[in-house]
């Protein structure tokens, strides 16, 4: 039966890669929650080791019952876990790319809500790549501050692991969201390292100062990846917040206190006061980043987590803050070496969250303690939703370009607009004419042309053809067209042509246009 069914496998076996061997090697770098982390234990009285296989933040139907078991505190700035038998691990199979791809590969249901860059990986080996030899992943423990020693000398053997596989070839270093505060840490801390081996880096959704109405929001209650039905399968968003208020990253996207931003995050929170004569007035009292940590330590001050039978306090950590802060001061010192290129992508068109309030003049504040529990408002400016423009575009470094793809945080690393970009400035399309700067706005969605002849013997031609712009800047609405006609010396021949134009207006970052054209032409 095997030999019988051999010469039809082979005939069905999916055709050979194509494998581009002339491509310099690409690492990607994903960012917060980008990593599938494992929780390992060793079983008391021996050295062998199993994994639980949860996924640190997005898990299966029985993660919460096992949120408590891989809870960890903060010592020194490096979270811990509180069961000295549990480990967190990185799994490091298909090169790193494993980790990154899908973020709960064993998931059916709403599987593609936990695909990461799964699409891009497919995308690339699409145009040469090949895992292991070309493409690599590197994940790592997105909890963890992002100039954690360890951390940052995992990357370090990962940079030089590639370079020597790769014959000494420099690395184009590819970073979403957190991943870029992540490899700018490793830049300005490690300049030399990083001029050896990487070639280019090309910087994803980057919150360069912060995402500042997200973390806000995080810090005080918690964070949703999912939303309507696919959330009953992830971990709750109070969970999330238990898991998050310990852990150093999440305090390194704050916003940076020495930004000069044009649209500055607040705090806001409707209050209740009380007059003289005991009249209560509702008042909106507004807070700077730096006013609003003393809101934070008021409003987790009773915060905490029972675990073992003993309740733990989760206070907001001004200890994690200070070491936040040194980052920031790390962050903005960095220099680009000038032998590496640097591109920015930033996402756009989306309301994102900068300012965040709590209450209302209708139901104001009577006790800061409430806001855990309590529903925020935002004061949103242009975004992925997640990141606002001016923090992803303030990377403070000579860029080679920055370009704005409208777009949702992590649905931009599905973008074709993305993918064309990063082909051509990893040097993947071979198009020397190729500038993304101007030209990747222009996206053909159709192209028509037919051509019969009448009943009268005259050749018609017709023509459709129809492009989107993708453009901060909108181009005026209008309709035009065009004739044109000839005829031959002899009289015999003749040609005719009509066109229209419409320029449709814009819509969510796009404008449609169309191009309608026929020709005639007779005795030719």
């Amino acid at each position: 039966m095997v030999r019988a069914i051999e010469p039809w496998l082979r005939i069905l076996k999916e055709p050979e890669a194509y494998i581009d061997p002339n491509l310099d090697p690409v690492l990607i770098v994903p960012g917060i929650a980008g990593s599938i982390l494992n929780a390992k234990m060793v079983k008391p009285g021996k050295k062998s080791e199993f994994g639980f296989g949860f996924r640190k933040l997005i898990g299966n139907l029985g993660i919460n019952f096992g949120v408590n078991l891989i809870l960890d505190l903060v010592v020194s700035c490096k979270t811990l876990s509180l069961d000295p038998n549990i480990s967190i691990v990185v799994p490091e199979d298909r090169d790193g790319l494993y980790a990154i791809d899908c973020l709960d590969p064993a998931m059916l249901i709403g599987r593609n809500s936990v695909c990461y860059f799964h699409d891009m990986i497919n995308e690339m080996t699409s145009w040469g790549y090949q895992e292991g030899k070309t493409l690599f992943g590197f994940g790592y423990d997105f909890r963890q501050s992002n100039r954690l020693k360890e951390t940052l000398d995992r990357l370090a053997a990962k940079l030089d692991a590639i370079y020597t596989a790769s014959g000494g070839k420099r690395i184009n270093v590819v970073t979403h969201s957190m991943g870029g505060l992540l490899v700018k840490c490793f830049m300005s801390l490690h300049s030399d390292i990083f001029e050896k081996y990487v070639k280019s880096w090309i910087a994803i959704a980057a919150p360069f100062q912060g995402a500042p109405g997200y973390v806000t929001s995080t810090l005080m209650n918690g964070m949703s990846f999912v939303d309507g039905w696919e959330a009953y399968f992830f971990v709750s968003k109070w969970s999330m917040h238990q898991l998050l208020i310990e852990c150093p990253s999440i305090y390194e996207l704050m916003a940076c206190l020495d930004h000069e931003w044009e649209h500055v995050p607040l705090l806001q929170i409707w209050k209740q006061i009380q007059d003289s004569n005991g009249n209560s007035t509702p008042i909106l009292e507004t807070f700077t980043p730096i006013e609003a940590v003393s809101i934070f330590t008021q409003a987790l001050s009773t915060n905490e987590l029972s675990y073992g039978g003993v309740d733990i306090p989760l206070p907001f950590n001004k200890e994690i803050l200070q070491w936040a802060n040194k980052t920031r001061e790390i962050l903005s010192s960095a220099k680009l070496p000038s032998s590496v290129k640097f591109y920015n992508v930033y996402g756009t068109g989306l309301d994102t969250p900068q300012s965040v309030c709590y209450g209302s003049v209708d139901s104001p504040i009577l006790d800061l303690q409430e806001l855990p529990f309590l529903d925020a408002t935002y004061i949103n400016v242009n975004g992925d939703g997640t990141v606002p423009v001016e923090s992803s575009k303030a990377d403070g470094l000579d860029a080679e370009a920055r370009v704005g793809i409208p777009g949702e945080h992590r649905g931009i690393l599905c973008d074709k607009h993305l993918f064309r970009i990063v082909k051509h400035w990893l040097k993947a399309d071979h198009d020397p004419f190729y500038n993304p700067v101007n030209d990747y706005v222009i996206l053909p969605t159709l192209f028509e042309i037919e051509r019969h002849h009448d009943n009268k013997g005259k050749e018609v031609t017709s023509l459709k053809e129809e492009w989107e712009i993708v453009s901060e800047d909108e181009r005026e609405a209008m309709v035009g067209s065009i004739s044109a006609a000839c005829v031959g010396d002899d009289l015999s021949s003749s040609q005719e042509a009509h066109a229209t134009f419409i320029v449709h207006p814009q819509s969510n970052g796009k404008q449609h246009i169309e191009l309608k054209a026929v020709s005639v032409t007779a005795g030719v």
